[in-house]
């Protein structure tokens, strides 16, 4: 028996594998962080608000910084939107 874990094929099969479990543990671990972002009330205005305040300390680069507003551009527009139909 245990010369067949020690075969090439072998190898390559449990690295495959070892790597399946791995990509399957960080999607579901983004899945997690995305679905905790987005239930836990935090509008995108707010959250732009902490990213431009990190960016100001220099916690974050004119590159990060850039790359958040663009991905949080759309949801700032869907809430004001909404926020206009409100009132």
């Amino acid at each position: 028996m245990a010369e067949l874990f020690q075969t090439p094929a072998a190898h390559l099969v449990l690295w495959i594998a070892a790597a399946a479990v791995l990509v399957a543990v960080g999607i579901y671990a983004i899945s997690r962080a995305r679905g905790g972002f987005r239930d836990d009330g935090t509008t995108a205005s707010d959250l732009m608000t902490n990213f431009r305040e990190l960016h100001s300390r220099g916690e974050l680069s004119d590159r990060e910084y850039r790359t958040i507003k663009a991905m949080l551009s759309d949801r700032i527009h869907d809430e004001i939107k909404d926020s206009g139909k409100e009132g």
